[in-house]
């Protein structure tokens, strides 16, 4: 029996983990999934829109007021999505999460989201271990976030310690492993 056909909004943060949400826009592409891609300002600057877009199949979004979406991009990207995936999800993209700030786009879309959100987060180790990153992570959790990872291996900093992102596969095994148990109302 084919896997159901699911809208994924798979979210880019700015982090040279970004490289990574490459792979996993193929693999959810490949599963049969839809998928398309935001990303944050930051994130242009380690991943290219061509990129995502061959492999999407669909322009990638940045903006709020993006005159393609007269109803506002947040308000006509989370019409009929399945799952909200954040991969990269760094500090700051979790501090905004978690403090209910709108100051972008992909925090936007997470504030006007209702469906599951898993979060792929990518980051230093002292960053992954600092007092308020733990913080936010509980209160994500707290509202029904899920999340894959991170992992223990070798950081971009040169050093080995965890925060490095969990590879695609494991993401994409995540995600899939949601939607069995998936539940209509969670976030």
């Amino acid at each position: 029996m084919e896997p159901k056909t699911r809208r994924i909004l798979l979210a880019i943060g700015g982090g040279i983990a970004a490289y990574k949400a490459a792979d996993l826009c193929s693999k959810l592409a490949q599963a049969g999934h839809q998928v398309q891609v935001v990303t944050s300002r930051a994130a242009t600057e380690f991943i290219g829109d061509a990129t995502l877009a061959a492999l999407s199949g669909r322009p990638v979004v940045h903006d709020v007021f993006d005159p393609r979406f007269p109803l506002g991009s947040h308000i006509e990207l989370m019409r009929e999505i399945d799952a909200m995936v954040v991969a990269p999800a760094t500090a700051n993209l979790m501090a905004q999460f978690a403090h209910g700030m709108a100051s972008d786009l992909i925090s936007t879309l997470y504030l006007q989201n209702t469906r599951p959100v898993l979060l792929a987060p990518a980051m230093s180790d002292p960053m992954w271990n600092h007092a308020a990153v733990k913080r936010n992570v509980q209160s994500l959790q707290e509202d029904g976030c899920h999340f894959v990872g991170p992992d223990d291996g070798w950081l971009s900093c040169r050093v080995k310690g965890t925060g490095r992102m969990s590879e695609p596969v494991t993401i994409l095994q995540t995600l899939e492993t949601l939607f069995r148990g998936d539940s209509s109302d969670a976030k």
